[in-house]
């Protein structure tokens, strides 16, 4: 077992083969048989080595004679002699079904029948085919059980370098995350004030101090008034006085003539406007110089 995964065993496969035999072990074609024909076929071969018809006529008689082995050379050398030998291919197809060599004997026999169709070709086909097709049944089983088997390997391994990596990344990030937020914590803790309103007055000055504040796990409140402003003038003493009774919060001002484009990304459309942020992120806001509602948030969102 490798990798979680289990070998894959192949069953048995159970073929019809009660007519296989053994192969017969001699490679010599001249050898002295006693039987006539072969005598005789072997004579003529010797005579005319080129005749595709000779061996193939000698392959039927080694089958006859149980002689597998030695039909299947004839029968190849009429095929090379004839490439379009329907005996050869016929022959060579008995001869390998005795062997029990059954999809090669199907592919021959099928072959032999379309080049020229006799009987005795379908009545062999009849007993190879179910051989056949029983193994290539098996055997595109296994080939898919293989590949669903590597498939998974290969997901595993991707997860495994992708987590590998994941890990390799994310240890050193967490690390310098760490000391840069001790550090950020820090440093914001000296750029805010406790119990005071920050006027923010340029674009660089809203920046710091709005990344300073968002650093921080506090409540934010981003005050957008105008000098021109009389319900600001009105509230703006309240914001003040909130901002000392509510002293871990951040009280943030700015004036939307001074910083346009600030009024604008907020999507400011009327003073004063309240914005309530978290870690950077608005959770409320009111519009309107009603200081009951303007403390009962303030007091709602600092728990």
């Amino acid at each position: 077992m490798q990798g979680g995964e289990e070998d894959i065993v192949e069953s048995d496969i159970e073929l019809d083969e009660s007519e296989v035999i053994e192969p017969d072990d001699d490679t010599s074609q001249k050898v002295c048989y006693t039987d006539e024909a072969i005598e005789y076929l072997t004579e003529a071969i010797l005579l005319n080595p080129r005749s595709a018809i000779l061996y193939a006529s000698r392959a039927n008689v080694f089958i006859k004679m149980n002689k597998p082995n030695a039909a299947i050379r004839d029968a190849d050398a009429a095929i090379r002699i004839n490439l379009d030998s329907a005996k050869g291919y016929k022959f060579r197809g008995i001869a390998r079904a005795m062997l029990g060599l059954w999809e090669e004997a199907a592919r021959d026999l099928h072959l032999a029948s379309k080049l020229d169709y006799d009987e005795e070709i379908e009545l062999v086909l009849k007993k190879v085919e179910p051989n056949a097709h029983k193994i290539e049944e098996h055997r595109r089983k296994y080939e898919r059980l293989r590949k669903e088997r590597d498939l998974r390997k290969a997901d595993l391994k991707r997860q495994h370098s992708r987590a590998e990596a994941h890990a390799a990344y994310e240890i050193p990030i967490k690390e310098e995350f760490s000391s840069e937020n001790k550090a950020s914590v820090s440093d914001a803790a000296s750029i805010l004030r406790e119990g005071y309103v920050l006027n923010l007055h340029s674009s660089t000055e809203y920046e710091t101090k709005f990344r300073a504040a968002s650093s921080l796990p506090r409540l934010v409140i981003l005050y957008f008034t105008a000098t021109w402003c009389g319900p600001c003038r009105y509230v703006s003493p309240l914001y003040e006085s909130l901002s000392k009774k509510y002293p871990k919060g951040v009280f943030l001002k700015v004036d939307i003539d001074e910083l346009r484009d600030v009024a604008a990304g907020w999507n400011i459309s009327s003073v004063p406007t309240f914005i309530f942020l978290k870690k950077g992120k608005e959770i409320d806001r009111m519009s309107g110089a009603d200081k009951n509602g303007l403390e009962r948030k303030i007091a709602q969102h600092s728990g």
